[in-house]
């Protein structure tokens, strides 16, 4: 069922190229065309039909949309609806997918031109792969997508993004934004933080003869340490977006790592099991 005449999609990487092919496997849309900074890029989407057009000006690529989906990193999407909003026609849609919200809905719904809607969206989807190379049609598929309306979020636009994700195999869900970035700083973007750290604590890390201890690594330190390989600048820029939510989540986890450390410290053997049995219990609430 077709849902939307035209939709553009910027940023063709691993989230906009596969709701591209997710769009098109289903029939979902008349026409997709795709924008970004790498032509390379675009080029090889189009060339692979997975867009059907890519101009290389921003304002030629959004004037006749139906629905523009942003995909670029969070500390480009405000700026990006500066560079595009005179271009936008009345009526059209627009959505992210974004992993921080707050600032993001804030700042294009103060941009917004009139009649024209903007509906926060997080589809929880993606992998330590990235680009155009990774994506696929199946990548939506029975993954969470969460929504943020706001008081001034267009009821008509919330119902057509919600079918939107729920058309190419999504759960959405509604949050408020501060409830989102409070949720994914938690679930997502702390752990990352402990990957990141975690690795560059080991990485440094040398016997006295000199050698690397990752070269001893086994699964273990690969499985815990998967997200570290994720995109260090796509990273760099959730972090600084959910900076306040990010720093008191690194305080909390801070105070447990001394928990724990006083209690080898005292060698108390019946609370440090405590403290991994209940562990053992959330992970298996986790899976």
């Amino acid at each position: 069922m077709k849902l939307f005449e035209k939709i553009t999609i910027i940023g063709v990487g691993l989230l906009g190229a596969s709701l591209a092919k997710a769009c098109k496997e289903r029939g979902l849309v008349g026409e997709i065309a795709g924008y970004g900074r790498n032509r390379e890029n675009l080029e090889k989407a189009r060339q692979l039909k997975i867009i059907d057009h890519c101009p290389a000006d921003l304002a030629e690529a959004v004037k006749d949309a139906d629905l523009i989906v942003l995909c670029t990193p969070v500390s480009t999407l405000v700026p990006l609806l500066q560079n595009m909003a005179s271009a936008v026609r009345p009526g059209t849609l627009i959505t992210d997918v974004g992993s921080v919200k707050g600032p993001v809905v804030k700042g294009i719904d103060q941009l917004m031109p009139e009649g024209v809607f903007f509906v926060g969206s997080h589809p929880i989807a993606g992998g330590e792969n990235s680009g155009l190379e990774a994506s696929t049609a199946n990548l939506y598929q029975d993954a969470k997508c969460i929504v943020t309306p706001t008081t001034a979020t267009d009821k008509t636009a919330l119902e057509k993004i919600s079918a939107l994700w729920k058309a190419v195999g999504m759960k959405v869900i509604s949050l408020s934004t501060d409830e989102h970035d409070f949720i994914f700083g938690a679930v997502s973007h702390l752990p990352h933080i402990v990957a990141y750290a975690l690795m560059n604590t080991l990485g440094a890390l040398k016997t006295p003869d000199g050698c690397e201890v990752t070269a001893y690594s086994g699964a273990g330190l690969r499985d815990i340490t998967r997200i570290a390989s994720s995109d260090p600048v796509m990273w760099r820029d959730i972090c600084l977006s959910n900076r306040d939510h990010l720093l008191n989540l690194i305080d909390e986890f801070q105070q447990k790592l001394e928990e724990i450390r006083h209690t080898i410290e005292k060698g108390d053997g019946e609370e440090l099991k405590k403290e991994f049995m209940d562990a053992n219990k959330y992970r298996l609430s986790v899976i």
